[in-house]
Order: C-alpha cells, then structure tokens, then sequence
C-alpha cells in the first residue's frame, strides 16, 4: 500500500524518504547534524507550478524523527522535479522518484533561477497556489530582475537574492503561526522605520489547520558589512599594537557600537509604538525567573562549570523582581553583532525570529528591552575573546597583557554603545544594573550550554563573563 499523507492522500515523496535521509545531514540549515536520522514523514505537500510547466515546482513540510528518539522536528523544502534537470543543479539533486511516481530528478529547488524568479512574479501578482497565497506588502514598488541566487554560508534558514536589489528568506523550521520575523517587520514598517530593510512581500500558507509563513521578501542591503566581522577586525587591529590604546588604533570600533546603541534604541522605541508596552508587574518578573532558573538548571546538569556558580547565579537572578517600575514590550529576542548589517548609510537589523531553542509562544512573548542590550554587551565580549581563545587553544598559553587589552576593547565598546542606546531612547541600561546584569548571566548561561554542544573551544569565553559577572567588579556597567 502507497504510504499516505495526514490528509490520506498518497504521499507524493513516498520514494524519497530514503534519499532524504541521507541527503538533510548535509545541508547548512539542517542543525541537527550530529545526531542520527531515524526517519522522514511528509506532513504536507501542494505544486505550485501549473499543470505542463518544466520544471514542477512543489512545497512540502517533513516531519524528521531522530534515533535518539528526541522530539521530531518539521522542516520546509522546495523542490524542484523534471526528468533531466541541467547540469549546472547537479550538486542540488536530492534523489530520483519511482518509475511509478513519474521517474523524475528531484532536486533543492532554491538552487534553480527559474523557481526563484517564478516565487518573485507571484508575490508581484499577489497570486494564489492553494494552499500558499504570494502577498506582496500594499504601496511596494515590484522588483523586475531575472532569476535569484542562493545566498551561500547562510545558516538555519535559506535565502536567494535577486539583482541586489531583494532578498527572499525561505524559514526552514516549519512551525504554525506567524513568524515573529515577518510580524515585527509589518509592525516597524508602519512605523516608518528606517532601522530595517524594507519588507516587500511573502509568503504564506497552513499547517495543521494554523497559519504559517513560508518565506518572506524584503529589500536586499547591498554594500553593507556585518557587525560580527567589523568588530574582529576592530580586536586583530588593537591585539597586533603592543602599546596603543583601543581609541588610538586606526580600527577602533567605538564610533560604530555608539551608533548601533541608537539603531537598536530607535528599533525599541518603534516596536513599542507600533505594538505597545506593559509593566514589568511581579507576575511577569516571577514568570521571567523562572525561564532563567530552568535554563540554569539544565546548564548545571551539563556543565560543572555552571553547576559550582548555580546558587550565585540564582541569587542574581532575583534582581528581576528587585529592578523596580520598568516595562515589558516586544523585543528582537536573538540579538548580536551578527544581527547588525552597516550600510553606505548607516547600520540595520535583521533576523527577528527571536531565540532558536525557544517555541513560538515564548519567542513572541514580552520582555524587558535589557534582554537584547545584554544580548549585545555579551557579542561585544565574545568579539573581544575569541579570538585569544583559538590562540590559547593553539598555544595552551594564556597572555594576561593581550587578556587585559581584549578587555579594555569590550569594556570601551559596550559603554558606546549603552551611551548610544540612552540617547535615542532616554533610558540608560546601567541605571539599572542588577536587572540587567541578570539579563547577561542569562545569557552568559545559554551560551555555555551552546558552546558545550557545538563549539567546546569557546566555551572559555561565556565562562570567564559568567566570573565577571559575580564579582562586584562586574556588578558595574559604566
């Protein structure tokens, strides 16, 4: 018997499942690599292209199960099918169906310029593939240019560009409800907000009877850099000086974190007109602890490191209901250096899908501004050391004077940057510092709890903040 999908048709990946199998592993946005694939299920599929067109174009959602019997995780595939696709797709080929289910090549379909420059002429037309709707954003100019090229070292999610002139981010996770990425930039894009690419179109569907974003259009930041690799520049310039301080070498950063302060203050502030704010009343500050307590706990139960500071951490922890009147609105929720793009005109943010460990419910849930201002002091930090933490992996050679010079940077870097966030929104972070130091230690915990499990040599880096942090040195944010 033909296997079935859940709405008892026959299941048209049916002899895929296999390929699929051996083929998800090596895909970048695949995160679960290091663990075994048990098995794949389709959960939904519909064709987008019309009956006779080459090549067929469809959208499904797998369900993947794991052999460590985890919970199953649902992705989202484009495909594309033709009997001999042209040689220039070969690395995309995922495998090939049954004579009886067609005998076509089935293949990545974002690697294919015709299916990309197909999703570009449906979101102009607004049109409808049931059960998909292309939505182009009301007042947007349509962006005519050919065929869009896959975005490469793009991770977690898959993107194409067309003509630098737009972008189309495909979300591989496949979840019901809105996409808090798609639904903060229709909310800054009421207000105006120049602090984002502007939002063009996307596209949406269902799943399991609930709404779900496929894939979203925006204005493609040509000519820009992002944060991450401006800031390591910034450090390898001060660590090469043996004398000089961070404000008297050439790459000095902070002019730059000065202004992404009042690019994610103005973010802050627009998110906050466009969606409102609540106060940080006990029984969100109780619920707030509680994330951070469990979070705790599970990195104890895996790092020792964390397990003989968890009653100090704790202890900081209680801040969040010492911090006084301060309100709750949404935030970016996953926010770094990485996340900020400089442009010709000035710096961007991007990514707005919140926290990735985090369900939809908690990623679209309020919280204090400070989470993403932590959030941003700690990638400060991380620029600072990481790069001393692949030489002492090299060397097993710890340098106090290049430690001290690391810290002088991140230091120098995370004050222009709360000074530029207290300027746009009149609020300075470090006027109340146990609640943001709560804040960092949270997220000083995640990273030691991501580190141990992907990149065990940096794990040194969240760590030796987590030390600073309990200090009452530390304590000080000016």
């Amino acid at each position: 018997m033909s296997a079935l999908t859940p709405d008892g048709s026959p299941d048209p990946l049916a002899g895929l499942h296999d390929a699929l199998i051996a083929w998800l592993p090596s895909q970048r946005w695949f995160p679960a690599k290091g663990r075994q694939v048990a098995g794949v299920r389709t959960a939904a599929h519909s064709v987008i292209s019309q009956p006779g067109e080459t090549p067929t174009v469809e959208h499904a959602v797998i369900t993947v199960s794991f052999a460590d019997g985890a919970a199953e995780e649902r992705y989202q595939l484009i495909l594309g099918a033709q009997h001999q696709p042209p040689g220039d797709l070969d690395h995309a080929v995922i495998g090939r169906r049954p004579a009886d289910h067609g005998d076509d090549v089935v293949y990545d379909g974002l690697a294919d310029g015709r299916i990309s420059r197909l999703f570009l002429a449906l979101i102009t037309e607004n049109a409808t593939r049931e059960p998909l709707r292309f939505v182009a954003e009301p007042d947007t100019e349509p962006v005519i240019v050919g065929p869009g090229r896959p975005l490469q070292g793009e991770q977690s999610n898959s993107s194409v560009i067309y003509g630098e002139r737009a972008i189309l981010k495909l979300f591989r996770r496949a979840t019901t409800g809105l996409n808090p990425d798609l639904e903060l930039h229709r909310a800054l894009r009421r207000e105006g907000s120049a602090e984002v690419a502007p939002l063009l179109g996307a596209i949406e569907g269902s799943l399991d009877g609930e709404p779900m974003t496929v894939a979203m259009l925006q204005e493609y930041a040509a000519n820009s850099a992002d944060g991450w690799s401006m800031a390591l520049a910034s450090v390898r310039d001060l660590l090469a000086e043996a004398d000089l301080r961070p404000d008297e070498v050439g790459g000095d950063f902070a002019g730059e974190a000065h202004r992404i302060g009042k690019t994610v203050g103005a973010v802050h502030r627009e998110l906050a007109a466009a969606l409102g704010t609540r106060p940080l009343d006990a029984e969100v500050a109780t619920e707030v602890q509680a994330w951070m307590l469990e979070r705790l706990d599970r990195a104890a139960a895996a790092v020792e490191g964390v397990a003989e500071q968890r009653d100090a951490i704790a202890a900081v922890f209680r801040g969040v209901s010492d911090a006084g009147p301060t309100t709750i609105q949404r935030i970016h929720g996953d926010l770094h250096l990485g996340q900020e793009l400089r442009t010709p005109t000035g710096w961007l943010v991007i990514d707005f899908e919140g926290e990735p460990s985090k369900s939809l419910a908690d990623r679209v849930r309020p919280d204090s501004p400070l989470r993403d201002v932590a959030a941003m002091l700690r990638s400060f930090d991380y620029a600072a050391f990481h790069q001393l933490s692949e030489r002492e992996q090299a060397t097993d050679d710890p340098d106090p004077q290049l430690e001290r010079r690391a810290q002088e940077w991140a230091d120098r870097n995370r004050s222009a940057f709360c000074d530029g966030y207290a300027e746009v929104t009149g609020t300075d972070p470090r006027d109340t510092p146990e609640l943001l130091r709560a804040y960092e230690l949270d997220k000083a915990v995640y990273e030691v709890l991501y580190e141990t499990r992907n990149r065990p040599g940096w794990v040194s880096i969240p760590l030796r903040s987590m030390r600073r942090l309990l200090t009452p040195a530390g304590r000080s944010q000016r």
